[in-house]
C-alpha cells in the first residue's frame, strides 16, 4: 500500500510538471485540446491541463554543418515558435532572363511571424513553402529582364519580389520585411565578353580624358601666351610712354635752359646793342653749320641774302668791342 502510494505521488508530481510551460520571450506555444486549437501561451510561467492539453509542433528551419564541413539547410519540429526576425538563405538556382540568358542567383529573405496560429494552421511546411513561393516569383521577375537590367536592378527586383511575397505570405500569419539578392553570376563566356567590353570602355574613357587634358593643357598654354603677348605689349607701351616722357622733360629742361642764357645775353645787350641783330646772326652761324656739315664739308646751296650774315657778324663783333671797353 505504501508503495502504491509512492507511485501515485511520483505520478501526480510529474503530471504536474507536465501541466507546467514556461515560454521564454519573444516565443509562443500553440496549445491543442484533444486535437483542436485551444489557446496561445505568451512568454512567462503557463498552466496547462496534462493529457488533455499538449503544444501543436509547426516545422523551423534551421543551418547546420555537416561533417564535410559543408552548410546544410535542415527542417526541425519545434512546439515553441519564434516571433524574431529570421533569414532563409535559400540555395543558389539558375534563371533564364529575357535574351535567354542562365545566370545564377542566391537570395537571402528576411519574415517575422505576426500571427503564430495561421503560421501553424494555414500552411503545412512553412520554411518550404516560402523558399518555393521565392524561388518561382524570382524566376517570374528576372524573366521579363535582360542580362544587362538584371545586373543593375537589384534594387528594384528585391522591391517588387518583397511586395509580392508579402501579400502571399499575409494569410500565412507571416510579414516579409525585406528581400537581398546576394550576387547574380552570368556565364563563363559572357563574364569573358563584359570584362573585355569594360576593358574597352576603360580604355575609351582614358583616351577620352587623355584628349581633355591635351586639349586644356593646349588652351591653357595659349592663354598664356596671350597674356604674355599683352604684357609684353603693356611694358612696351609703358616703357615708350617713359621715354617719351623722358624727351619731353629733357627738351623742356633744354629750352628753359636756351630761354635762360638768351635772357642773360638779352640783359646783357640791352645797353650795348640790339640784342635781336644778335639772336638773327646766332640763328644764321647756326643754319649754316648744319648746311656745312656733309661727308666732304662741301656746301650744297647758299641762301641769296647770304650776304646779310657777314653784316650781322659785323654787328656782332662791334657790339662786343663796345662791351670790351
Amino acid at each position: 500500500m505504501g508503495m502504491f502510494c509512492i507511485v501515485l505521488l511520483v505520478a501526480a508530481f510529474i503530471l504536474c510538471l507536465k501541466g507546467i510551460i514556461i515560454v521564454q520571450q519573444a516565443e509562443v506555444v500553440i496549445i491543442e485540446r484533444l486535437g483542436k486549437f485551444h489557446r496561445v501561451l505568451n512568454s512567462g510561467f503557463n498552466i496547462i491541463v496534462p493529457i488533455l492539453d499538449s503544444p501543436r509542433a509547426m516545422d523551423w528551419k534551421v543551418t547546420q554543418k555537416g561533417f564535410d564541413g559543408m552548410t546544410y539547410s535542415v527542417i526541425q519540429k519545434r512546439t515553441k515558435i519564434d516571433l524574431r526576425e529570421a533569414v532563409y538563405d535559400f540555395p543558389r538556382q539558375n534563371v533564364i532572363t529575357k535574351d535567354n540568358v542562365s545566370i545564377s542567383i542566391n537570395a537571402l529573405l528576411y519574415f517575422q511571424i505576426v500571427d503564430p496560429k495561421s503560421a501553424v494552421y494555414e500552411i503545412q511546411n512553412l520554411p518550404e513553402a516560402i523558399e518555393k513561393l521565392t524561388q518561382t516569383n524570382l524566376r517570374n521577375l528576372v524573366g521579363q529582364l535582360d542580362l544587362d537590367e538584371s545586373l543593375v536592378s537589384r534594387d528594384k527586383i528585391n522591391q517588387e519580389l518583397r511586395a509580392i511575397l508579402d501579400d502571399a505570405t499575409n494569410k500565412w500569419g507571416v510579414k516579409v520585411n525585406r528581400v537581398e539578392l546576394q550576387d547574380i553570376i552570368p556565364p563563363q563566356d559572357i563574364q569573358s565578353a563584359m570584362e573585355k567590353q569594360m576593358k574597352a570602355e576603360r580604355d575609351r574613357r582614358a583616351a577620352i580624358l587623355e584628349a581633355e587634358g591635351l586639349k586644356k593643357s593646349a588652351i591653357l598654354k595659349a592663354e598664356g601666351e596671350k597674356e604674355a603677348a599683352i604684357n609684353r605689349a603693356e611694358g612696351d607701351k609703358k616703357s615708350n610712354i617713359l621715354r617719351a616722357e623722358g624727351v619731353a622733360q629733357a627738351r623742356i629742361l633744354e629750352a628753359d635752359g636756351e630761354k635762360e642764357a638768351i635772357g642773360r645775353i638779352i640783359n646783357a645787350l640791352a645797353d650795348k646793342g640790339k640784342p635781336d641783330q644778335y639772336l638773327i646772326a646766332m640763328k644764321y652761324l647756326e643754319t649754316m653749320q648744319q648746311i656745312t656739315s656733309g661727308k666732304d664739308n662741301k656746301v650744297v646751296y647758299m641762301p641769296y641774302e647770304a650776304t646779310g650774315i657777314l653784316s650781322s657778324v659785323d654787328g656782332i663783333k662791334e657790339m662786343f668791342k663796345g662791351t670790351c671797353k
